[in-house]
């Protein structure tokens, strides 16, 4: 009788996580050399991590042979949603062996957070924490901010025959997928020389200010990415300095743009920045929304100085826009319609193939798009019209799309709120929590929020939201499909 189950290629995926786990294993070594050069009793903990990860992988890698090298689509849904997973349980042991001996619901939520660039914490003092530690911070969310899959589709070439496409569209953000290059590890390697490239002119400029080389480096992973781990418990506001703010700024806002129309900007194509209808909106956006911010605050009495109506109010924009979550000041006290403002930020997010979180502006256009067709439709209803972006049609079915994924999105946030208030969680932090771990902004609202962090979430909640901050980096569908019956039936 033949089997009613879909045929996976279970083998080719192990036999990849392992190669992945070898890489992790690799990145590890980084935490393990700050160790050394600050001696501190950390090493003994990132050795035994380093190893345990090495292990795995090389069981994985040289421990299974598959007979067939090919994966399709449903191995590569399954292949992304297992990679973060993986890479989060092994890259939470630094966290379990530090001398602060976080629980596993602890580091597991603090390694998720990082992998996802969400920026969550549970950390009651980033000071208090080693060197090693917060290198290890930094780097995850630097690792995951680009992708872990792209990460091996740019040095495993031979993926590129083996289900590469399934593999760039199950992780990459956004609705559609642009391959820069025939080939999708030539692709790959053109999004990673971007973000590196990004993140050493950035680690240079930090360094020529106020900052150390150590924290310079973590900073520039964190703003980079959009990840928002900073190592210093005011984060940018430490500093107190307008060179430092500016800086981060911009480079924020490169975060939050596609890396597909940075790269055509770098081989000389300026009209394809200034022509996309989603990087031109993009820019109206921040601007309508710093004009509200700062009449907000001229209303409130709020302007002191020049910053205040200038640097500290575009900061806070395009750090929650990007859903970076650093800050500069305490802007929780600019009153209710600057956080409501705040929230609606969270919930659009930037530009799709950038490395920001939120349902992304491309969504937001085709709503107000469609939205648009359909009163026109409600006077003419035999008129025959259609969503354009860029100058072209967008087909019925990718609207379609859109729509339910931001429907599936509205809801996701209902389900994790309702399931943090049955956790004894309050209601306004339950619901804004899980409102930011499914944008990966990493804000919180009243016990989470300023001054405060997520420690004092109940352990399960900590593993609601963890999932949460999952589903959230890969977009819905790459983790909710493996929850249906056909992914995995014939």
């Amino acid at each position: 009788m033949a089997s009613k189950f879909r045929h996976i290629n279970y083998p080719m995926v192990l036999r990849v996580l392992g190669w992945l786990l070898m890489m992790e294993f690799l990145f590890m070594l980084v935490p393990v050399a700050t160790a050394l050069i600050y001696d501190e009793p950390d090493l003994k903990g990132f050795l035994i991590s380093a190893g345990v990860t090495l292990l795995a992988g090389v069981v994985l890698t040289f421990g299974i042979r598959p007979k067939k090298t090919d994966m399709g689509r449903h191995e590569g849904f399954l292949l992304t949603a297992l990679v973060w997973v993986v890479f989060s349980i092994f890259g939470m042991l630094p966290f379990m062996l530090i001398p602060q001996h976080l629980s596993v619901s602890e580091s597991f939520f603090e390694a998720m957070s990082g992998f996802t660039t969400t920026g969550c914490s549970i950390l009651t003092s980033v000071e208090g924490m080693s060197h090693s530690i917060t290198m290890w911070r930094a780097l995850t969310q630097w690792i995951g901010g680009m992708g872990i899959i792209l990460f091996t589709l740019a040095v495993i070439p031979m993926l590129n025959y083996s289900g590469g496409m399934q593999l760039f569209n199950a992780e990459v953000t956004g609705i559609t997928h642009e391959k820069l290059r025939p080939r999708i590890s030539s692709t790959a390697k053109s999004l990673w020389a971007i973000y590196i490239g990004l993140t050493i002119i950035l680690i240079g400029l930090l360094w020529l200010g106020p900052m150390d080389l150590f924290d310079s480096i973590c900073h520039a992973f964190a703003t980079v990415s959009t990840g928002g781990f900073s190592t210093r418990d005011l984060s940018l506001g430490y500093y107190n300095s307008d060179y430092l703010t500016i800086v981060v700024t911009i480079f924020m806002f490169l975060g939050g743009t596609s890396f597909a129309l940075i790269y055509k900007l770098l081989r000389g194509d300026r009209k394809s920045l200034l022509r996309n209808d989603v990087f031109r909106a993009y820019i109206c956006i921040i601007l309508v929304f710093y004009v509200a911010f700062v009449c907000s605050l001229m209303t409130r009495g709020q302007i002191g100085s020049w910053r205040d109506a200038t640097i500290y109010p575009l900061f806070q924009i395009i750090s929650t826009i990007t859903s970076t979550g650093l800050a500069v000041t305490n802007f929780e006290s600019w009153g209710p319609f600057i956080l409501s403002l705040t929230f609606l930020l969270m919930f659009i997010g930037s530009c799709a193939g950038s490395t920001s979180g939120g349902a992304k502006i491309d969504r937001m256009l085709f709503l107000v798009k469609n939205c648009r067709n359909e009163l026109f439709r409600c006077i003419h209803p035999n008129s025959v019209t259609n969503v354009r972006i860029n100058d072209k049609v967008v087909p019925p079915q990718l609207v379609s799309k859109v729509i339910a994924f931001l429907c599936i999105y509205v809801m996701l946030i209902a389900v994790g709120g309702i399931a943090l208030t049955a956790l004894k969680v309050p209601i306004v932090d339950a619901f804004f929590s899980s409102f930011s771990c499914v944008g990966n902004t990493g804000f919180g609202a009243g016990i989470t929020g300023q001054g405060g962090n997520f420690d004092i979430i109940p352990d399960a909640g900590k593993w609601v939201l963890s999932m949460l901050m999952l589903i959230g980096r890969l977009e819905l569908f790459t983790i909710l499909i493996l929850f249906t019956p056909d992914f995995w039936m014939k």
